[in-house]
């Protein structure tokens, strides 16, 4: 029998763990529920949940991770699992497969007999020891064959010494196999002093990252060991680290959001909120103005949690009530995890690959370039993700329509978010984000970013004054959309403005802030499609009747590029006509315009002025 460490919970042995196994981005997870103790069930402090959990790997096999759920859920990454896994393979080999014990049966029968107390250590640190608590087995053993050495060296044992040096010769055996432990290797540094039961050492191997139930997104808590920490900022309550991984092409861009960073009773207060609104299921109505939904989500969400914390005695203040609220209502109305990325104005990307959770979380960073990140979004998240961006955008995304291309604005961030599925993705959900700034591009902030020469600058405000018609065309992330916007602030704020887009970029509600007088149009998208939406040359078209106007036309992709020429050649009375389109070269947009889009070359010199912006990041 193994023995048990009195001074830990004990759990009813007829009730053995429930526990079912899932498929997770490509991963297989052995998932335990421990809902019903009153104890964090964690393997690195508890004894008895390393045993049960090493032992139950031995019974389901083939495991990439190892989550344990209660009131949070204490996840195992592959690296920490396999060290388990390592353990119930040398636990078995020994034990079960009798490479230990079946001796008993051999010359050695009589020798076992004769050292039976002797023996019956090593049967405890292996029967037990090893699965429960592998380095004081370790340690335990190693002391043990010091005191046999020094034994046989200072005076001759009561029984043989061939006996005596046979036993030595099996711990030694079993000392080399739990040594070669990839576990015991990584506790090694850390055994000075060492005393037997002492278990900080797995929160310094073994430690999980710990995720509260109703938050999805798997986050890496732990810093990497062996890295060089290149920069370290603050965004909001957020804290941001970048670090350079060794054999790593891309920096790692370390996120620790707030709700990481909670204590028990914050975490249990989030999930009696939680259970509370989630009776509440929110219309396609409240999701179609999300801006005032939060509003509402938020005033709501605030007087619970100060409604629960006083019947649960749990003293807020101020700030941390609200910084409470702004978690509850991510995770409920919002975009969690995503939220916290988006508000850092140096991100400019966020890539989400398909199947979710076999990598991390991409970005591209300001100063950094391309960095992997310490995120791992989840296939339930991911899924709820694109039903609230459905419901936000009113456009489809099914098997029929593959691909969803919107706008979403956030607090602290408006982004432009590309979604796509099966059968276009055929290992499901996957998502593309490109950050723009919460205030447009000027011209100035252009000049002063190195990104325009004073002169350049001075010749479109000159060109937008005058009512010119411009094309500006580059490649992707060029900064086609930020220089329309410069152009579009050029323009007096007693003219008129209409703007085209099938994803809404421009910056139209800050510069009604400025008090432009401005009507935003939305559009089908050529990508999309959408059946309640009016395609883009219709609109176009319609904008030429709705009065005097500066057209600005968000991106040219299709057939639209015809109405665009067209509403050139007319003009609009001495008012701006801008547009944009993917093209690298002059003649790239020249190539397109007119063999590919089937614009008459008479329409296309309508154009005043082509722009090809250079691959600048935005």
């Amino acid at each position: 029998m193994a023995e048990e460490d009195t001074n830990m919970p004990k759990k009813d042995a007829k009730a053995p763990t429930p526990y079912k196994t899932v498929e997770e981005g490509g991963k297989r997870l052995l998932i335990l529920d421990y809902s019903d103790v009153s104890y964090a069930p964690s393997i690195s402090n508890n004894p008895l949940i390393m045993r049960e959990v090493i032992l139950k790997l031995l019974e389901v096999k083939n495991v990439d991770k190892v989550v344990l759920i209660q009131k949070q859920e204490y996840v195992s990454d592959e690296d920490q699992t396999k060290m388990l896994y390592e353990i119930a393979k040398l636990y078995e080999d020994f034990v079960r497969k009798g490479k230990l014990f079946g001796m008993r049966a051999s010359k050695r029968g009589e020798l076992v007999h004769e050292l039976s107390e002797k023996y019956e250590d090593l049967r405890r640190i292996v029967m037990n020891l090893l699965i429960s608590d592998p380095v004081a087995a370790y340690v335990d053993i190693s002391r043990i064959i010091r005191r046999e050495e020094i034994d046989l060296k200072r005076h001759a044992p009561p029984t043989p010494k061939a006996n005596r040096e046979k036993y030595l010769e099996d711990l030694k055996t079993v000392a080399t196999a739990i040594a070669e432990l990839t576990l015991i290797k990584a506790s090694k540094p850390y055994l000075a002093g060492y005393d037997l039961g002492d278990r900080e050492v797995y929160n310094l191997t073994l430690a999980p990252t710990i995720r509260p139930y109703f938050i999805y997104t798997k986050v890496v808590t732990k810093y990497p060991t062996g890295a060089e920490e290149m920069d370290s900022y603050s965004v909001n309550d957020t804290d941001v680290t970048i670090f350079q991984l060794r054999d790593e092409i891309r920096p790692l861009y370390f996120l620790m959001p707030p709700e990481f960073k909670l204590s028990e009773k914050l975490y249990d207060l989030l999930g009696k909120a939680i259970e509370v609104l989630a009776r509440h299921k929110p219309s396609k109505e409240e999701f179609s103005k999300p801006s005032r939904t939060r509003e509402v989500f938020y005033s709501v969400e605030k007087d619970l949690l100060r409604d629960l914390a006083k019947s649960e005695g749990v003293h807020l203040t101020n700030k941390s009530e609200e910084e409470l609220t702004n978690v509850l209502v991510r995770y409920t109305i919002g975009f969690g995890i995503i939220e916290v990325l988006l508000a850092d104005p140096k991100i400019q990307d966020v890539v989400i690959n398909a199947p979710v959770g076999a990598s991390p979380v991409f970005i591209v960073h300001q100063d950094y370039g391309e960095c992997k990140t310490n995120i791992s979004a989840t296939p339930r998240e991911v899924a709820s993700w694109a039903t609230k961006l459905r419901l936000i955008s009113g456009r489809p995304l099914d098997e029929a329509n593959p691909v969803l291309d919107t706008s979403l604005v956030l607090p602290n961030a408006r982004a432009r978010i590309t979604v796509i599925q099966e059968p276009l993705s055929h290992q499901g959900l996957a998502f593309a984000m490109r950050r723009h700034r919460s205030k447009p591009w000027t011209l100035p902030l252009f000049i002063q970013n190195k990104m325009l020469t004073p002169l350049a600058a001075g010749l479109f405000s000159f060109i937008a004054d005058g009512g010119r018609t411009v094309l500006l065309a580059g490649t992707r992330s060029s900064g086609k959309t930020s220089l329309l916007g410069a152009l579009m602030l050029e323009i007096m704020r007693k003219y008129r403005i209409i703007t085209i887009e099938d994803t809404l970029e421009l910056g139209t509600d800050y510069m009604r802030g400025l008090g432009y007088d401005i009507e935003s149009m939305k559009v089908r998208s050529v990508i999309t499609g959408g059946e309640q939406e009016i395609e883009a040359a219709e609109g176009i078209r319609t904008s030429l009747r709705l009065g005097d106007s500066s057209l600005i036309i968000g991106e040219v992709r299709s057939t639209e590029a015809k109405a665009l020429y067209e509403a050139m050649r007319v003009g609009a009375l001495a008012h701006l006509v801008a547009g944009t389109i993917h093209g690298e070269s002059p003649y790239a947009v020249f190539d397109r315009v007119v063999n590919d889009l089937n614009v008459p070359v008479t329409s296309f010199k309508a154009t005043d002025l082509i722009v090809v912006a250079n691959p600048v990041r935005t």
